[in-house]
């Protein structure tokens, strides 16, 4: 159940940037966030999903276990195929929907 709500916070977490004007959900931006500044927020959620990854594994096991650079590019993989909803809906269906009229 754990790594479930964990699978779906990261879920949450990668397309949160895309869906937000705001810079860290805090403070608002006086006009649209670029795109550099999306990347660098995307980036400190994934580093905080892993954070968090970390710290359920410690208090399951007691334990933190050493990982190699292929962990975290996996990770990567997996965070920037699951904000890829997020992603397509900023970049391309929005302004699909503003040229229908819809």
């Amino acid at each position: 159940m754990l790594v479930g709500f964990w699978l779906g916070l990261a879920v949450v977490a990668a397309n949160l940037p895309w869906l937000s004007e705001r810079w860290l959900f805090a403070i608002p931006c006086q006009r649209t966030k670029p795109f550099w500044l999306r990347l660098v927020e995307w980036g400190l959620l994934y580093g905080l999903v892993v954070g968090i990854g970390f710290g359920f594994e410690y208090k399951t096991t007691g334990v933190l276990h050493t990982q190699g650079w292929e962990f975290y590019v996996v990770t990567l993989c997996l965070f920037a195929v699951s904000a890829m909803p997020g992603f397509i809906y900023r970049h391309q269906l929005r302004r699909l929907l503003r040229q229908n009229g819809q």
